[in-house]
């Protein structure tokens, strides 16, 4: 019997490193994040689309302009065929990741009219619900500090190519972290509002467990949908995080003291 499995999380939380483990054993479907792509440009949301309502000049600087990208002019059909297709592997798994900021995406595509987030998942297995897997970081400064430099840079994984070390451009500024702090804070609130009104019991992964045994974590989500957990690989990414990240959630944790910031 297979199972289809949607991981649910929000950024910086571990959960590119859970898919990618979980896609390289060949069995658990190819899961990917279908959902953060707006029909009206294509893309994923951009360094500055994070920061909708904030007009401080000097913090705007330090991220990209907009680029309006291109329409995705499939329709609901072809877009659910495309993504059921993608993430399938030929057991028949499918995987998939969802933030909850893709939540409104992912009931607008698929045009689900009660705008009722676990109707739409259903839509996408034929009416039944996938094994939801919770991927979250109990430290939010931690979370927020790594996605503000990965809204500068736009690097969201660790570059091989890139030296130990290097200095990759981003700048430190509290605002900017409290901002995303903020969000993710309230993303992480409303995962786990909506668990409890739906009455799901997801299975929990947290990010130091993730990242202490990627391995054991893979494992757990293999059996959760009738895989074989021995074939869950070694971590195929690295940490992003360095040194650098360190001295940065330091300095902001005495900012967020000192001026209310969320942490």
């Amino acid at each position: 019997m297979t199972t289809d499995y949607l991981v649910c999380a929000s950024q910086r939380s571990g959960s590119t490193l859970l898919v990618e483990s979980l896609a390289a054993t060949g069995v658990a479907g190819r899961p990917q994040e279908f959902f953060q792509y707006f029909p009206s440009s294509s893309q994923a949301p951009q360094p500055r689309e994070w920061f909708a309502g904030v007009t401080d000049p000097e913090l705007l600087a330090l991220l990209d302009p907009l680029d309006p990208g291109t329409v995705d002019s499939r329709d609901a059909e072809q877009w659910l065929a495309d993504l059921r297709g993608g993430g399938r592997t030929a057991n028949g798994v499918w995987g998939g990741k969802l933030m909850w900021n893709q939540t409104s995406l992912l009931i607008t595509r698929t045009r689900t009219a009660s705008g009722s987030l676990r109707t739409a998942i259903r839509s996408l297995f034929d009416g039944a619900d996938p094994v939801y897997v919770h991927v979250h970081r109990p430290d939010v400064v931690s979370q927020a500090v790594s996605m503000w430099r990965a809204v500068q840079t736009r690097v969201w994984r660790d570059d091989p190519d890139v030296a130990e070390g290097t200095d990759d451009g981003a700048v430190y500024r509290a605002e900017g972290i409290a901002h995303l702090a903020a969000v993710l804070l309230e993303q992480q609130r409303s995962w786990r509002q909506w668990f409890t009104s739906e009455g799901i019991e997801p299975l929990e992964i947290d990010f130091p467990t993730l990242v202490a045994d990627p391995a054991k974590a893979t494992a757990r989500v293999l059996e959760a949908i009738g895989q074989d957990p021995t074939l869950a690989p070694a971590p195929p990414l690295k940490p992003q995080s360095n040194a650098r990240s360190a001295e940065w959630v330091a300095r902001y944790r005495a900012d967020a003291a000192q001026n209310g910031y969320p942490v």
